[in-house]
């Protein structure tokens, strides 16, 4: 796994979800093709977690949405990401503010922690 790609990970998988956008960020402004829908969808589900910790639960749910839309588009391993995995995280995640109507009144399932394979 490239050293960016690594660090994001690993601030992702620390909570530090605005860390993890930044630092993702710099490996997806040189990337192409598939590589680069990837890594924006991961790069937009950190940025939901990082509006979730603000409260912005509107934020929240529209990036979640845009970041899976973009994961599900390949649900294979790309750089070393278990993509299949990670979207079976973000499915409660998905499902409790359909079910319950606004994120305000959903506390939700553990984090989401990115594997590698």
């Amino acid at each position: 796994m490239e050293d960016g790609i690594a660090e994001g990970v690993r601030l992702f998988n620390t909570q530090k979800f605005f860390e993890a956008h930044e630092a993702l960020e710099v490996v997806w402004l040189k990337a192409q093709g598939a590589r680069k829908t990837v890594l924006q969808g991961v790069i937009q589900v950190a940025a939901a977690f990082f509006h979730r910790t603000r409260r912005n639960h509107a934020g929240f749910r529209s990036l979640l949405e845009k970041g899976c839309t973009k994961l599900e588009r390949f649900e294979v391993e790309i750089d070393g990401l278990d993509l299949v995995d990670l979207l079976e995280q973000l499915r409660p995640w998905r499902e409790g503010w359909h079910r319950t109507g606004t994120q305000a009144s959903y506390e939700g399932p553990p984090l989401p922690h990115i594997r590698g394979r």
